[in-house]
Parts: structure tokens; C-alpha cells; sequence
């Protein structure tokens, strides 16, 4: 008998049923509800059918993630479960596995992970100080924009534009759709002059 190599894993989600129309349905509610009200509306063998709908896209896997949560205990468990304990569960394929423990590993970072603290630039002598280490001393002009919060702690400093030694472009198309995306409350647009003693000239505006 000759096989292939995905005979095994039709083998493992063979456990499962097709998903009906009515099914797919449930799906795209289960969808609308977590996206409009927020993990806490959702029960935990709810949460593990969101994680596995991409891995299982035409199975009804309601019943494998109620079957889940029976063996282990709950979400967290069922996610920090040894992927060979997760492989007894019948209908949960290598895919599934993969996407289970993927799920593992980021609250893992979350969990480790540390908010960098960001500078706040509460006066202009601490803006000027900020942008001498950033590009006083540029041998080009440059068109920075620094992004800040309600704190006027820094967001993001970017580099828009780089021009000549005496020229730069500036799009205020650009710069406004860029605060939108970061939800800046404010930004300071930066231009130095190489030509001029590393002079920096800044400009403060309020975004509204």
C-alpha cells in the first residue's frame, strides 16, 4: 500500500465532522462577538476555536475543543500541554499542535517582556538635547518628526525625508496620516542645517 504524506494527518483530523453552513455561521458570530466585546465574552473552549479555526478551516471543531478543555482543565492548560499529550487528542492534527503552542510562546514573551521606558520631552531644552544625539551632526539635511503622547513622552522618532546639504522635501500629507496611525497627541517636526553649525530648528504642533 503505497501512502503519502498526508495520510497522517487526514488520519488525525479524520475524528472531525465537515463543517456545516450552519457551523461556519457560528463561526463568524463567535468572530463578531470577541472582536466587539473582548476576550471575557468568549468561554475558554470558545477562545480555543478561534485559535484553531485557521489550522481547521472546513471541520466543525466545536465538539474537538470542548473535548480539550475536558481532558486538560482549561485554556491555559490545554496551550501549555505537552505537544505530545496534545497529539492523543483525537482530530488535532500537526497544524493545530503547531498554532496551540505558537499561542504558548507569545503569552510566554508577554509575560517576560518589559515596556521600554520612553523619553519625555517636557521642555524644549530636553527636545534640543534629544535631537543633538539623533542628527546635529548629519552632513544632509533631514526632516525628522518625533511622535508624542498626552505625557509628551516620545512614541516614535522617525526619519521622513533625507535630502542634499541644503535641501529637504516635506510632505504634510505624509506626516499627518503617520500621527493618525500612532494616535499622537502631539509632534515636533525637526530640520537641521549642516551648512549652518549642525543649527536644528524645530516646530511643535498639537494633534487633534
Amino acid at each position: 500500500m503505497v501512502t503519502t504524506p498526508g495520510d497522517s494527518k487526514r488520519k488525525r483530523t479524520s475524528g472531525l465532522a465537515e463543517a456545516s453552513p450552519h457551523y461556519l455561521g457560528h463561526r463568524d458570530r463567535l468572530r463578531t462577538r470577541f472582536r466587539e466585546a473582548g476576550s471575557d465574552a468568549v468561554s475558554d473552549y470558545e477562545l480555543l476555536e478561534l485559535v484553531l479555526f485557521r489550522a481547521l478551516p472546513r471541520r466543525d471543531i466545536k465538539p474537538l475543543a470542548k473535548a480539550l478543555i475536558a481532558k486538560f482543565g482549561s485554556f491555559a492548560e490545554v496551550v501549555s500541554a505537552p505537544a505530545a499529550r496534545l497529539a492523543e487528542v483525537k482530530g488535532l492534527g500537526d497544524a493545530a499542535i503547531t498554532d496551540l503552542k505558537i499561542v504558548q510562546a507569545a503569552a510566554s514573551r508577554l509575560a517576560r517582556g518589559q515596556v521600554t521606558k520612553r523619553p519625555a520631552l517636557s521642555s524644549w531644552s530636553a527636545v534640543l538635547e534629544y535631537c543633538r544625539t539623533t542628527m546635529a551632526f548629519a552632513d544632509k539635511e533631514q526632516f525628522r518628526i518625533i511622535f508624542l503622547d498626552k505625557r509628551n513622552q516620545v512614541i516614535a522618532d522617525e526619519l521622513q525625508q533625507t535630502g542634499t546639504v541644503d535641501h529637504t522635501p516635506v510632505y504634510p500629507r505624509e506626516v499627518v496620516k503617520r500621527a493618525l496611525e500612532l494616535s499622537a497627541t502631539a509632534i515636533i517636526l525637526v530640520h537641521n542645517h549642516p551648512t549652518q553649525s549642525s543649527r536644528v530648528t524645530f516646530n511643535h504642533a498639537q494633534a487633534h
